[in-house]
């Protein structure tokens, strides 16, 4: 048995489906258990992971777990703890590239504070460090293009390598469920087959879109402050900009691809924004 937590969010609602595909036992766990479970054959399970003492059903009988930071916060160490009583194996953590490349930006500080957790409790363990996620240009860009088909942001021409979420999940179910101990102990880089700029991954939202879309460059004063209205603290906003400063002098490097993991070939940006015109379009947010 298998336990996702996090289970409808952007990446482990795909470990759910990639884990049951393969047919696999899997609990997706959630703070509301309503509506159907995200792929056929997992099991929805209520509790709250952020609240150990919720998960002693959810854990039970389990062999491995997927640890998403978002739905346990703070309750890392409790959390591994009655994952282990409760007979858990194998963890697999939803870390971050920031913590190799810019330690001590303080989403590496604490992502690594997350994987010394894992490291001190005694259990087997794979640690996913994907760097930027594509869906974060939804959160980033997406009122923007909706309303006015322009994107404001700073530095334009860095180069990143945005990954796909559903070959994060891709690795995540593999590293769950490979019965060998092949990925016990490793740290696995991830990242998008190919770095491209700011400025080119907006034309390819465009393209996707039917219609040209335009980047505009603003002061990374002002990006701090769209950040903010966003709900990304000043701080974290800080370290991100800073990462991108960089990353327009020499290009985000890109990872071993993840078909070396999984077996099967990583999305590029293109086909990852063909697939979300929905979430770019005027009407994505009606009710």
């Amino acid at each position: 048995m298998i336990v996702v937590t996090g289970a409808t969010g952007n990446v482990g609602r795909h470990v759910v489906t990639e884990v049951a595909a393969a047919g696999h036992p899997v609990r997706a766990v959630t703070r509301t258990a309503t509506g159907a479970p995200p792929a056929p054959g997992a099991r929805l399970v209520q509790a709250n992971p952020a609240v150990p003492e919720t998960m002693e059903e959810a854990l039970d009988g389990a062999t491995a777990l997927f640890l998403n930071y978002s739905a346990v916060r703070d309750a890392t160490p409790q959390l591994l703890a009655l994952a282990k009583k409760q007979g858990v194996r194998r963890v697999v953590l939803l870390s971050s590239a920031a913590v190799e490349r810019a330690p001590a930006n303080p989403i590496a500080q604490l992502h690594r504070a997350l994987e010394e957790a894992v490291e001190e409790s005694g259990l087997d363990w794979t640690f996913l460090r994907p760097d930027m996620f594509a869906v974060n240009t939804i959160r980033f860009w997406g009122g923007q293009i909706r309303d006015h088909g322009v994107v404001r942001a700073a530095y334009g021409d860095a180069a990143l390598a945005p990954i796909d979420e559903r070959d994060v999940a891709a690795v995540a179910a593999t590293a769950l469920t490979d019965p060998s101990a092949r990925h016990l102990g490793q740290r696995y880089p991830l990242t998008g087959p190919e770095a491209l700029t700011q400025r080119r991954m907006v034309e390819l939202i465009g393209a996707a879109l039917g219609r040209p879309l335009r980047f505009e460059e603003i002061a990374r004063d002002r990006a701090v402050a769209e950040m903010a209205g966003l709900g990304v603290p000043e701080p974290v906003a800080q370290g991100l900009l800073t990462m991108h400063e960089g990353f327009t002098r020499e290009p985000m490097p890109v990872a071993p691809p993840t078909h070396l993991i999984t077996g099967k070939p990583a999305h590029t940006f293109a086909q990852w924004a063909r697939l979300h015109v929905s979430d770019f379009t005027a009407d994505s947010t009606a009710a």
